[in-house]
């Protein structure tokens, strides 16, 4: 821990670190004309996850790295904090200030997972030690591989840098019904493990989930200007908010992010989930929050995002409280948070519905209708 600090702290105090030269040069390159002259390497495979943006240039002006023999020198420094050798970089998504290389080192294949978003590196490496710890409570996600000083993070010149082995496995499938309920499952224990995380207060923040009620999250959202919502869904709703339980409801620590784009899936037919990616959206909020919102938004992916069946959310449903049972105010809330996200997925312009979430809000709330 005190090595993890003593690195942000390092990094927030660093005048010119190599990411500014690199910055500096590749820029004095691009004026020159001569981008990548300086390369004896081949540049990796470069992609975005979820930008237009070129690829190439969001790599040399957001994290300072101009061409291959950049990257190269880079990720050799880099393995040293893990005393691996790094032999090649295949591949590189990025996505805002971060970024995830897959690896060929001496340790066999590995992501290096990066960020240059310096406000947020205390973050990152508070979430870097919770899925370690989960990792050692038995829970499927992808576990930090420690440095040689025993750290799950480490700052390398202006970079917050962690190491996780390649996990094999496919995106979520919402067409198998086994792989449904299967991460259903795995939902509800990884609810129960986020319980009892010993340091769950350090990544609690302020939001309308720790200052309010569902129920004024909910209206409130209704109150404020929804004209892509047509009226008589929003009403529909509004009606079913009028019988919502009244007693409060669980609050802890969530994943944050829970749908197919973060949970892969082993090969074979028990639709086992070999691994559970992405913890950066954790946070406080209810359990059963985070069910609704992510048995509406299972399928989604990177792009295109459309809506699930409600045979899909009826199996995340039975998957999840095969382990953890939803209490009576819970299941009370169910149908209207279901609903609720449904809505919140409407675009406003109804020509961009092209996969129909409206479609789908107006059935849910058509068949739990009074």
């Amino acid at each position: 821990m005190a090595e993890r600090h003593a690195n942000v702290r390092l990094v927030n105090r660093a005048g010119a670190t190599y990411f500014a030269r690199q910055v500096r040069r590749a820029r004095a390159l691009a004026e020159r004309g001569v981008m990548g002259a300086m390369s004896t390497t081949a540049m990796p495979t470069l992609e975005m996850l979820w930008e237009s943006d070129d690829p190439t240039e969001v790599l040399r002006r957001r994290f300072g790295l101009a061409d291959g023999r950049a990257i190269d020198e880079w990720l050799a420094e880099v393995g040293l904090h893990w005393g691996v050798g790094v032999t090649a970089c295949r591949r590189i998504v990025m996505s805002d200030h971060n970024a995830l290389a897959w690896l060929t080192t001496s340790a066999g294949a590995l992501l290096a997972k990066w960020s240059v978003a310096h406000e947020r590196f205390d973050r990152l490496s508070e979430l870097a030690d919770l899925a370690r710890w989960l990792g050692e409570c038995g829970a499927p996600v992808s576990v930090p591989v420690p440095t040689a000083a025993g750290s799950t993070s480490v700052c390398a010149d202006g970079a917050l840098v962690t190491l996780q082995h390649v996990v094999d496995g496919d995106h979520l499938d919402v067409a198998n019904s086994d792989q449904v309920r299967s991460a259903g499952a795995v939902l509800g224990r990884l609810h129960d493990d986020l319980a009892r995380y010993p340091r769950s207060e350090r990544l609690r923040q302020p939001s309308p989930a720790t200052t309010g009620t569902l129920t004024d999250r909910v209206s409130g959202w209704l109150d404020a200007d929804r004209s892509n919502v047509p009226a008589t869904l929003r009403t529909s709703l509004s009606e079913r908010l009028v019988d919502a339980p009244t007693e409060s409801v669980q609050l802890q620590l969530i994943h944050g992010d829970y749908r197919a784009a973060n949970i892969l899936c082993a090969d074979g037919r028990d639709g086992r989930v070999a691994a559970i990616l992405d913890l950066e959206e954790a946070r406080f909020d209810h359990p059963v929050a985070e069910l609704a919102r992510s048995a509406v938004m299972l399928g989604t992916l990177f792009r295109d995002w459309g809506p699930v069946s409600p045979q899909v959310r009826a199996d995340f449903l039975a998957g999840y409280q095969s382990h953890r049972a939803l209490g009576e105010s819970e299941l009370r809330w169910w149908d209207i948070l279901v609903g609720w996200y449904l809505l919140g997925m409407i675009p406003p312009d109804p020509a961009q519905d092209a996969t129909g979430w409206r479609a789908a809000a107006e059935e849910h709330l058509h068949d739990v209708a009074p």
